[in-house]
This record gives C-alpha cells, sequence and structure tokens, in this order.
C-alpha cells in the first residue's frame, strides 16, 4: 500500500502519479522497526481538545480545527527520532490544519504561507476535486487523522513544498501509524493483519523522511523544519539508524559526537544511537 494509496476517497486520485521529492540525487534506503509498546488507553481525550478558529488562505472561508489544548498534555516518552508521546492522547494525531471548505491543508507552521502560484495550482488540482469527509466524532480517529495527513500531502506535493517540508510531513505520518499501532488490542481478531499493514506503512513513510530530509541537507538553508543544524544531523543519525543505514548513521553520530557546536544533550542522545548500532552487530 502506497503513500499515495486511498487519494481517489478524497476526490484526489490524480495525485497519485506525482512524485514526492524533487530528488537531484537518488537514494536507496532499508528501514528497521522498533518494537512496539504495550496498547495504551486514552481517557476524556475530549477535555483537551478545544475548536480554533482559521482561515483559509486559499479560499477565505473561515472554518474551526480541533486543536489540543496548550499545556494540557504531558510528554511521557520521546523515541529515539525525536517523535513525542503523550500521557494523555496522541497530539500528533491533530497537528494537520485542513480547510473543509476546499481541501487546503497543512501542517500548522506552514498553514498561512503560501505564494499566489501555490494558491493557483492548489485551486486547480485540489479545490476542484475535493471530497469532503467530516469527523464524525467527538475526537480525531486514527483513520481520520490519516486521511488528513494523506490530504496534507497532496497538497505539499502540488505545491511543489520543500523536501523538508514533504519529509517532515511523512516524519509525522509515520508517528501516527506508530501511536495507532501502540494503541491496537492483541487480543483482537485482525490484530496481527492490522499491525503489519502499519508497519508496512510506517517502514515507508520513514525511507521517505529520510530522503527527503537528507535531500533538503543539501539545499536548503537553516532552520530546516524548524531544526538548527545540529538536531536535523541527528534526527537524520536516528533515522538512519530506524532504517539500517549503518554507515550513514554511523558517520553522522561521529560528527555529533566531535562537534563543538552540539550540545551535551545532544551528545547523549547520539550516544545511546551508538550504543544501538553496536548492539546490532
Amino acid at each position: 500500500m502506497g503513500i499515495f494509496s486511498g487519494f481517489e476517497k478524497l476526490g484526489l486520485g490524480n495525485i497519485e502519479g506525482e512524485a514526492l521529492f524533487e530528488d537531484p540525487r537518488k537514494k536507496e534506503t532499508v528501514v528497521k522497526k522498533e518494537e512496539p509498546k504495550k496498547k495504551l488507553q486514552l481517557v476524556n481525550e475530549e477535555d483537551y481538545l478545544f475548536d480554533k478558529k482559521y482561515k483559509c488562505p486559499v479560499c477565505d472561508s473561515d472554518f474551526e480545527a480541533r486543536t489540543v489544548r496548550t499545556g494540557k498534555v504531558k510528554i511521557k516518552n520521546v523515541d529515539i527520532d525525536l517523535r513525542p508521546d503523550y500521557e494523555e492522547l496522541d497530539q500528533n494525531k491533530y497537528d494537520v490544519i485542513a480547510c473543509p471548505a476546499c481541501g487546503y491543508a497543512a501542517l500548522g507552521r506552514y498553514f498561512p504561507n503560501l505564494t499566489k502560484y501555490q494558491i493557483d495550482d492548489i485551486r486547480v488540482k485540489i479545490c476542484m476535486n475535493y471530497k469532503h469527509e467530516p469527523c464524525k466524532d467527538p475526537v480525531y480517529t486514527y483513520e481520520y487523522a490519516k486521511r488528513l495527513y494523506q490530504l496534507c500531502l497532496a497538497n505539499a506535493v502540488v505545491k511543489k513544498a520543500k523536501n523538508s517540508e514533504k519529509a517532515y510531513i511523512c516524519l509525522k505520518s509515520a508517528w501516527v501509524i506508530r501511536g495507532e499501532t501502540q494503541r491496537l488490542d492483541p487480543n483482537d481478531d485482525d490484530y496481527e493483519t492490522r499491525k503489519a499493514e502499519n508497519d508496512a506503512q510506517e517502514k515507508e513513510l520513514l525511507v521517505n523522511a529520510l530522503n527527503g530530509f537528507a535531500m533538503a541537507r543539501q539545499t536548503e538553508e537553516f532552520p530546516i523544519a524548524g531544526m538548527d543544524a545540529t538536531t536535523l544531523d541527528y534526527l537524520m543519525a536516528a533515522l538512519a539508524v530506524e532504517t539500517g543505514q549503518r554507515d550513514m548513521a554511523s558517520k553522522m553520530i561521529g560528527e555529533i559526537l566531535t562537534s563543538r557546536v552540539a550540545n551535551s544533550r545532544i551528545k547523549d542522545k547520539a550516544r545511546v544511537l551508538k550504543e544501538m548500532l553496536m548492539e546490532k552487530e
């Protein structure tokens, strides 16, 4: 199942043939996934949400989107690829802002920033074909959140977003799928099937995230996706570990550990990656 599969449900089947990254140098990666964590129970998720108002920069419509209340959720763990794992809910589900009127969608940091040419392309390739599917639940289900991320990625491809933005969408999409996998019930009859499907989807997204960030590192100026050079290098090293790119991981970890600008926190995290590499030998 590819990244673009399912776009036809949103009326965007024409996007499926598009290339994800504008890649000046092709790279291949192989992914190795982390072991899934135990199923987590979400309690009163709705209590941590509110409807935030937005104005769409494409169609000028006013709309509301479910948003997590600032400071209300606590991070209990951070995965090696910087995915925050929250105590009360999976905040990553709510990071895409999507206009229900025209289908424009983006991650919060990118939502208002569009050029005239990008707006024109979105109107032609997204808005004219978009079929809105409203969320029928008081909270976002994982299925709904994944559709939002697909729509977000479709918009990024159409507007010819920077490789870093598309890589960031792929990374956060993988995080959402990982969150869903953690919450699957091992006692369900379809557990193994659903887990295998999620694992395959997360694998593809992590590969694309690493490739996209590698291209962005070569061609874009910092900050990249809100990250400075040291943070991005660490993230790429972590993704390289996760995806089995030992040479790349080893090189980047070494550079972080010998860097004069990397802080002690990043160096400590890099040492954890180094230990993981050694354990896999």
